[in-house]
């Protein structure tokens, strides 16, 4: 299939659907809504989004019915990310290419910009359209999960913790597990549960993102190291200047590469009880060891 015409047509969706479900640019306070959407709407891959919507596709649904879910995980991850760049925690100028969002709001700005942000992901979700009222609740409770203290904040808090610092291996994997793994593995996750996934399905589409995920983390670390800043948009080697624990300075470049296409492997494993309308999370796992940005 061709990923990256699939990519732009999902990328097109998403934005369509965040423009029309977010509170207006232009609406008071203006400030606040510029800053939502100058980080919101700076590009980005809209991975997230795109498998929960690719993953509603694999067990047969309309991938609209799932569009509300999606936008949902752009928003909490846009808010991580602004949360991510202010100064108390990664100190980052530069986020997919142009200044992050404290640069050009300040940082209380920017603080607010991704608390509303978190907290208009709930209110696009809940208006999920479709009749199994059910499947939304689930979907939301497992989109909170993993962004909270058990999920993503855990994963980045332990990170936090383990700068400057000899982690043994287990720590460095819970780190990666919940501080991006999580959120990957919930897309996937609602994208099924909003598409009516019977519990095989779903327990497919769960393996998968487990190893996604975790492989999705791995070859951030490696890019961290190998990528250019022009084609990441954002500085870097900053995880080495750091400190930061990263699969390449815990177990080496070579088995963090090997390690990342086992995942790969086991991602496409748990599809094989699926048909082609599995195709596109099969080339999205292949995409997520081989982009450069």
């Amino acid at each position: 299939m061709d990923l990256e015409k699939y990519l732009a047509g999902k990328t097109e969706a998403v934005n369509r659907g965040l423009s029309a479900l977010l509170v207006k640019e232009g609406d008071y306070p203006q400030s606040l809504h510029r800053a939502m959407h100058y980080s919101l709407f700076a590009g980005g891959k809209r991975l997230r989004p795109t498998l929960v919507l690719a993953s509603a596709e694999s067990v047969g649904a309309d991938p609209d019915s799932a569009l509300n879910i999606a936008c949902a995980f752009e928003c909490i991850h846009t808010y991580s990310l602004i949360h991510d760049d202010l100064p108390a925690i990664d100190n980052d100028d530069l986020r997919r290419g142009r200044p992050t969002c404290h640069k050009v709001f300040g940082e209380a700005g920017a603080i607010l910009a991704g608390d509303a942000l978190l907290t208009a992901a709930f209110e696009i979700a809940a208006g999920t359209p479709i009749k199994d009222k059910g499947a939304v609740i689930r979907a939301i409770a497992e989109l909170a999960k993993a962004a909270g203290s058990t999920g993503m904040i855990g994963g980045q808090a332990v990170d936090i913790e383990s700068e400057g610092k000899e982690v043994p291996f287990p720590v460095l994997e819970y780190i990666h597990i919940h501080k991006t793994g999580e959120l990957i593995l919930a897309a996937v996750r609602c994208g099924a549960i909003i598409g009516g996934a019977a519990d095989e399905e779903l327990a497919g589409l769960t393996r998968y993102g487990q190893a996604a995920g975790l492989a999705f983390q791995i070859a951030d670390d490696i890019l961290d190291v190998e990528g250019s800043s022009l084609e990441m948009g954002k500085a870097t080697g900053g995880d080495e200047k750091k400190g930061k624990a990263t699969y390449p300075s815990v177990i080496g470049m070579e088995e963090s590469k090997k390690r990342a296409a086992e995942l790969v492997g086991m991602a496409l494993e748990a599809l094989s009880g699926f048909d082609g309308k599995a195709d596109p999370l099969r080339a999205i796992a292949r995409y997520i060891v081989s982009r450069r940005k």
